[in-house]
């Protein structure tokens, strides 16, 4: 019950709920002049989130610190000169996938994908090193804090490319892992939809701290919880002391009041059964609403809402609550042959479970079992909430009606098989890859609807595989976005630091070769997904020729087993700031266009989409008008034009289409009367369209 606070609003207060909002990491703990804790704003934390240099603070206070977290913060909020373009001979159905695959630094590709999926991703997976000293992990190089570390520490480290043995012996053990995590994770957070939610896989070694900077971007009380995951039954020894056979996910909510999750894993056939009206738990399994039960609190008030007794007669379904102590029984309605049922324990009167008003409601959804002495809720779900702890187990169950064989595979030496039978190789060409069963259990946990999964160390792409898999099976239209550094596969080997390890990379580098492709681990991941996508598509047309009359069948040519493929590189534009004492002739020759001279059109869209906050996988249509190619977006979103030498004739045809939004090149134009009067010619017959020039 709340009471009235007798004062005018707190305006700090909703002040720093307003802040913790857009900036969760801010906010902390301090003592109030009572010596209570209370919420605070880190002044010195939000400045820096405020900030394009390094801000200074000695201050103490409950937080994680490390050398470089500052650094990673202003690296969070910096602008990049970075995009993306497109590469059509590696992809597959270009023009009409809704998926992407990304190749390059994936704190780079997080930046450049901020304005086109800001609040957009319902999901995001990843499994990122675990930081053992033997995985690589990102390398960036900022020297700021690497200047600084040393300088505290009094500690040398030879720089590195994107890759480098975070190894404890080079003293930064912890500090580089939890600055790659947290720039990336403070990125990340941005591109999450208020109802968005994201998994991280870890282990023992950085678990403690993954929550730690997790509380931090995406606020304590958005946490929702470890899922403890039974990846090596058999155990792996890392210790004098004990098999290690599970590590964990990490999950926390854009908004956790925002978010929910779906009961989604089956039970047992053998705790369901059947009636006229659908499923429900059986035997041990079932809730006791009213009669004897140990769970409920005794009864203190008679006119509590949880005390009553239940008349039931079961010829004719009729039902009688009244408000009575056990002692007392109405023998006129016994007479009439109904059944008194009332809760219990141990001799004392308890309180039922639920209130009158909730039983009634149940027994109108006819959705209450009676037995002789107790009466019980049916569960008109045949799938249960998902446990926090997930252990391999298969078993028959019941799904939507129907009796089927049912596994909860999250082994990974059964993913490692599940690769080595789709590329048919001895040995997996990747290290402890992620079940694609595990994948689908946790893609499954949101309802089937048209959303985004994002994976920005998607490594094996087991993220991909999963979701087309789930497509396939309930007609969904989830996607996906895969983002993987190139791992040069060469230089790994020279790194590897074990024979496992070795074997690993040249199953790999020996799949590059018979694909006749540079030595990637990108093009290993591209390649499982185009395996995966054809093996899928395969198995979906024999279980439609096997599916009997009256069946739901799935048509494959709806299924999106495609994905774009996007590489980063500096930006399309040249960089056109010189001093005019420095300009030449042949300068001002080179200046005639300012887009580098080795892009392409489609290079140029890909940057305005990105620019303009156009999501990467829109429809885009080629056409032909005049003799000039021009793109074609999602119907009329957008129409760009980067040939040379346009005239008003295709102006005036582009107008005509009636788009939001347009774009040419500047020097696109045949002569300056054109390019002064384009606007005018818009304002005639398109006036509500937009227009750029590049």
């Amino acid at each position: 019950m709340e009471t009235l606070k007798m004062q005018t609003p707190n305006r700090t207060q909703n002040n720093i709920e307003r802040i913790a909002q857009l900036f969760p990491n801010v906010i902390t703990e301090s003592h109030d002049e009572n010596g209570k804790i209370k919420k605070v704003v880190d002044f010195d934390l939000l400045r820096q989130q405020l900030s394009e240099v390094l801000v200074e603070d000695d201050n103490e206070r409950y937080r994680l610190d490390w050398p470089g977290k500052k650094a990673s913060l202003l690296k969070a909020n910096m602008p990049i000169k970075k995009t993306l373009r497109p590469c059509r001979e590696e992809s597959v159905n270009f023009d009409t996938t809704e998926n992407l695959y990304i190749e390059g630094d994936n704190f780079e590709v997080l930046k450049i994908l901020q304005e086109s999926y800001l609040g957009k991703i319902k999901m995001i997976y990843i499994d990122p090193p675990y930081n053992t000293g033997n995985d690589f992990i990102y390398k960036d190089d900022f020297k700021k804090s690497k200047e600084e570390y040393e300088e505290e520490l009094g500690v040398e480290d030879e720089d590195g490319g994107k890759l480098f043995r975070n190894t404890d012996s080079n003293g930064r053990f912890h500090s580089d892992w939890l600055s790659m995590m947290y720039e990336r994770l403070l990125v990340a957070r941005d591109l999450l939809r208020d109802d968005g939610v994201i998994f991280i896989s870890i282990d023992d070694n950085e678990v403690h701290n993954l929550r730690k900077i997790c509380d931090e971007v995406f606020g304590e009380e958005n946490f929702i919880g470890t899922l403890s995951v039974e990846n090596n039954p058999k155990g792996r020894k890392n210790s004098a002391f004990i098999s290690v056979s599970s590590e964990y996910c990490v999950i926390y909510a854009k908004r956790k009041d925002e978010a929910h999750f779906i009961e989604n894993v089956p039970k047992r056939a053998s705790d369901m059964s059947e009636d006229e009206n659908g499923n429900f738990v059986h035997g041990s399994g079932k809730r006791v609403l009213v009669g004897e039960n140990s769970f409920n609190n005794i009864v203190t008030k008679v006119e509590s809402d949880k005390n009553y007794s239940v008349y039931y007669r079961m010829k004719d379904k009729q039902l009688v609550i009244k408000k009575e102590d056990y002692n007392v029984i109405d023998k006129q309605l016994i007479n009439s042959g109904f059944v008194k049922y009332f809760s219990h324990n141990n001799g004392k009167l308890v309180e039922n479970t639920y209130t009158e008003s909730k039983f009634r409601e149940l027994f109108e959804k006819r959705a209450l079992e009676f037995s002789a002495e107790k009466i019980y809720e049916k569960n008109f779900n045949d799938t249960i909430r998902i446990k926090s702890q997930l252990v391999n187990r298969k078993y028959e169950a019941i799904v939507r009606g129907k009796l089927q064989k049912y596994s909860m595979e999250l082994t990974t030496t059964g993913a490692g098989t599940q690769i080595k039978n789709l590329f048919e190789v001895a040995e997996a060409p990747f290290s402890a890859p992620k079940n694609v069963g595990y994948l689908k259990l946790l893609i499954s946990l949101f309802e089937n609807e048209p959303f985004i999964v994002l994976d920005f160390f998607s490594g094996s792409a087991t993220t991909a595989d999963a979701v087309m898999q789930l497509n396939a099976e309930d007609n969904g239209k989830r996607k996906f976005i895969m983002v993987q550094l190139a791992e040069n596969l060469d230089e790994n080997l020279c790194k590897a630091a074990n024979e496992a390890e070795k074997k690993t990379i040249q199953s790999a580098i020996a799949i590059c070769d018979r694909l006749n492709c540079p030595h990637f681990l990108t093009e290993v991941g591209k390649e499982r997904i185009r395996r995966a996508g054809n093996k899928i598509l395969k198995e979906l047309k024999e279980k439609n020729q096997q599916t009997k009359l009256g069946e739901e069948l799935l048509d494959p040519e709806k299924l999106d087993i495609g994905f774009r493929v996007y590489k980063t590189d500096t930006t399309n534009m040249k960089d056109v700031f010189y001093h005019p004492t420095v300009l030449q002739q042949t300068t001002l020759d080179s200046l005639t266009s300012n887009i580098k001279e080795d892009r392409t059109p489609e290079d140029l869209l890909t940057q305005v989409l990105l620019d303009l906050g156009l999501e990467l996988s829109l429809p885009i249509e080629q056409k032909k008008i005049r003799g000039n190619t021009v793109f074609i977006v999602q119907t009329n979103a957008l129409i760009a034009c980067f040939d040379d030498n346009i005239d008003f004739k295709i102006i005036d045809e582009i107008a005509d289409l009636q788009p939001m939004k347009v774009v040419f090149k500047d020097a696109s134009f045949k002569d300056d009367k054109d390019r002064i009067n384009v606007e005018e010619r818009f304002k005639r017959l398109s006036p509500e369209t937009q227009i750029t020039v590049l």
